[in-house]
């Protein structure tokens, strides 16, 4: 019986290895190896890494390096307006090109990254060869213009909530050697449905004219794609799925937890229903994601396959 019970175990563990693992094709050396480097971006409360241990792309990069990318991970304010996050990023592709010699970068953004990198391809077209969002609220976010319609303009609950917001933002970039400039309410009103209608007026590249369609897939040279999922309960032993699970009652459409799916839509849409919720797209919390879809770490090495192929 104990026996049984062993090779039953055995035959669990090696079958979650092996969902998590690269298949064999894509572990071949120069799968993911890209014309330009690739350049992930982190979201809202985001950072590179904590602790010098716990990456907020987990176990993403080493990833994609083993199949040949070159890889750099940014790190920009926790929560700031996307303008000046957006330039902090600028800053550092710009290091990134004088430091590889190459003349563009892949920008891969999660979250309120996937805005940064708009940003970034709108006021340097010339330093990006593709922008590639995951989970991004393009039209906007509908917790954050739940937040927004219910917190009084320089009242006491936004300023309780900015001091929060804000604090937490000045640890995570202690924690992880940062010492950029916080700004809650200017992240808070960057995602909210006005904000991004205004953004997307002074930034329309990839953006779709429809409410629910694919954007143009090239602009200025720049291409443009999109994912994301719209699950929110997808494994039992991570934490952080059920306050995604209670922010998702704010929403009016199928999401991620905190994306809508329309509004991750982005230049070609690669697929926008994953059974991943907002921290599975990015391989979180520790690799914790759902066992039956395909894995993040899988979708992010083939989209760098794909940037490859495309001469990218």
């Amino acid at each position: 019986m104990r026996k049984r019970v062993g090779s039953i175990l055995g035959a669990v563990a090696a079958l979650v290895l092996t969902l998590g693992a690269a298949s064999p094709a894509a572990a071949q050396t120069g799968y993911t190896q890209t014309r330009y480097p690739i350049v992930l971006c982190h979201g809202m409360a985001g950072f590179d890494r904590l602790f010098g241990v716990l990456d907020y792309w987990y176990a993403i990069p080493s990833d994609l390096r083993s199949g040949g990318a070159r890889v750099f991970v940014t790190q920009v304010s926790s929560f700031n307006s996307t303008e000046a996050r957006g330039e902090q990023l600028l800053s550092q592709v710009k290091q990134i090109i004088a430091l590889t010699g190459a003349a563009k970068v892949n920008l891969i953004g999660h979250s309120h990254g996937g805005l940064d990198v708009r940003y970034v391809a709108a006021a340097r077209p010339d330093l990006v060869a593709s922008v590639s969002t995951i989970g991004s609220p393009h039209k906007g976010a509908d917790l954050a213009t739940f937040l927004r319609g219910h917190l009084t303009p320089n009242g006491f609950d936004e300023t309780v909530l900015s001091m929060f917001a804000n604090s937490l933002g000045v640890v995570l970039g202690l924690l992880s050697g940062s010492t950029n400039p916080q700004d809650s309410v200017a992240a808070l009103n960057a995602l909210s449905a006005s904000g991004m209608a205004q953004f997307n007026s002074r930034y329309p590249q990839g953006v779709p004219t429809s409410s629910c369609g694919n954007g143009a897939s090239s602009v200025n040279g720049v291409r443009y794609y999109s994912w994301s999922g719209t699950s929110k309960i997808t494994n039992i032993f991570d934490v952080s799925d059920a306050p995604l699970a209670l922010s998702s009652l704010v929403y009016s459409e199928s999401n991620d937890g905190l994306v809508g799916r329309c509004s991750s839509h982005l230049g070609t849409v690669i697929y926008d229903s994953y059974g991943m919720n907002h921290l599975d797209e990015v391989n979180q919390l520790l690799g914790l994601v759902n066992i039956f879809e395909t894995n993040p770490k899988s979708v992010i090495r083939a989209h760098a396959n794909r940037l490859k192929n495309a001469g990218l």
